[in-house]
């Protein structure tokens, strides 16, 4: 038999290896990124619709957050299911299915006529939507190791502030809009934003590859190489943490992990939904509440891209994720004792900015414990726990908004709900050690793992 030439089978080196993974990103990330964009537009949008929709449906601040906050439950119900069907079926196909569902019934809720079908549509939109977020986490451990994952998953996070910066003012003009097709501007809001997410859904079919081996851009070289080195770092994970899934339902880490995502949650979407009605309190017309809005997520864009390639290089990056739920609660304090409108908003921009630099360093923490069936159940599990934050947040500042008529004791009690994730994480340290280091406290400082 002829050798092969040694060009072909020689594994690549380190520098071919960090182009192919750049490459990868390059190709995988981008659409990745314009789903989410998509997927967070879909579940935050009721926020700006809420300012004509409550008049019209009769919803107090109370019964619109408890609503909108239960598409959170329907996440809750789904998620890990969702996850592990993902396994089963392939990333191609259910990240599809759950695009093409989320958004028919995103477009289904410009039809509610009242509290009750208003809520169903929410548990429904979350039910649908479930999966989406923890299955793109999922994905990534398919194809990028350690640091390559992180810098995938704090692109994917991007899509947070980018939906804002983009659906706030074109959803602040919407609502300027009247007349068309008997609607009211709220409904054509809602029907008009989610009809991406069902176009995307078909193309997902055709863009997506489930794994680097189905990859028809990959050399067979490129692909034994990125298999070699993506088994390796899975067999360094389950040797020191294991890799089973009930491992993975039983591990403290995993639901002290889920509790902080709760905390960080309940300030990321509260803020989030209610950011349009803050702003429309002040007195601005629905335009400039649209672009008054996108303000603190573009400064939170350009804050979580810096704080994550911080964090990426330190030798500490937990540092990094206490640091930046800290100051958010700092800030949402400052924002609730400010009366200027302009310093208000300012401080409330300096939270949202801080919440989103925290979301994109912690993500990248649970990879660095969890693999495989582990990783499918545990990462799930961490979003839908944290995810009922989302029900928290807007119901928590409805509320108390009832109760005293101001947004000044919400803001109090958001702020101390990040103040205790901050001691979590704190408590918590680094779960990527298995044993601290002898005479030292497994916390930060003996954290010396970079994910």
């Amino acid at each position: 038999m002829t050798p092969q030439p040694l060009a072909a089978t020689a594994p690549l080196t380190d520098a071919e290896g960090e182009k192919l993974l750049r490459r990868v990103l390059m190709r995988i990330v981008p659409f990745i990124f314009l789903c989410y964009v998509i997927s967070y537009l879909d579940r935050t949008n009721v926020g700006f619709a809420a300012i004509g929709m409550n008049k019209d449906l009769g919803l107090t601040a109370t019964m619109f957050g408890w609503a909108a906050g239960l598409f959170f439950f329907g996440y809750f119900i789904f998620e890990i299911p969702s996850n592990l069907l993902m396994q089963r079926f392939g990333a191609r196909i259910w990240i599809a299915r759950i695009m093409i569902t989320w958004g028919l019934v995103s477009m289904a809720t410009a039809f509610v006529t009242g509290p009750v079908s208003f809520s169903i549509a929410r548990f429904l939109l979350g039910l649908a939507e479930a999966g989406f977020t923890p299955g793109v986490y999922l994905y990534f451990t398919y194809w990028f190791p350690g640091k390559w994952r992180a810098k995938a998953t704090a692109a994917f996070l991007l899509g947070i502030p980018v939906a804002n910066i983009i659906g706030s003012p074109v959803s602040g003009w919407l609502l300027d809009v009247h007349g068309v097709m008997g609607l009211q501007s709220w409904q054509l809001l809602l029907i008009l934003e989610a009809l991406p997410a069902v176009l995307l859904g078909i193309v997902c079919l055709f863009v997506l590859v489930d794994t680097p081996a189905k990859a028809r851009w990959l050399s067979e070289r490129e692909k034994a190489w990125l298999a070699e080195r993506l088994a390796r770092e899975q067999q360094s994970i389950s040797a020191s943490h294991g890799n089973t899934l009930r491992g993975a339902l039983t591990n403290p880490k995993v639901f002290i992990l889920a509790a902080i995502n709760f905390c960080c949650i309940v300030g990321s979407v509260g803020i989030g939904l209610w950011m349009p009605q803050i702003i429309k309190s002040m007195g601005w017309a629905n335009s400039m509440v649209g672009l008054v809005a996108a303000l603190p997520y573009l400064f939170g864009a350009v804050a979580m891209t810096l704080w994550a390639r911080l964090a990426n290089r330190a030798r500490h990056r937990l540092r990094y994720v206490v640091s930046a739920l800290t100051l958010a609660a700092l800030a949402l304090v400052a924002s609730a004792l400010l009366s200027d409108p302009v310093l208000k908003i300012t401080a409330l921009g300096l939270a949202v900015a801080s919440i989103l630099a925290f979301q994109a360093t912690f993500w990248a923490i649970p990879s660095t414990f969890l693999t495989g069936r582990a990783a499918a159940g545990g990462l799930a599990l961490i979003v839908s726990i944290g995810n009922l934050g989302g029900f928290a947040g807007p119901f928590l500042i409805g509320l108390i908004k009832d109760m005293t008529q101001s947004f000044t004791g919400p803001f109090f009690c958001v702020a101390a709900i990040l103040a205790i994730g901050t001691l979590l994480m704190v408590w918590l340290g680094d779960p990527s050690k298995k044993v601290a280091t002898p005479g030292q406290s497994p916390g930060l400082e003996t954290s010396s793992h970079r994910p």
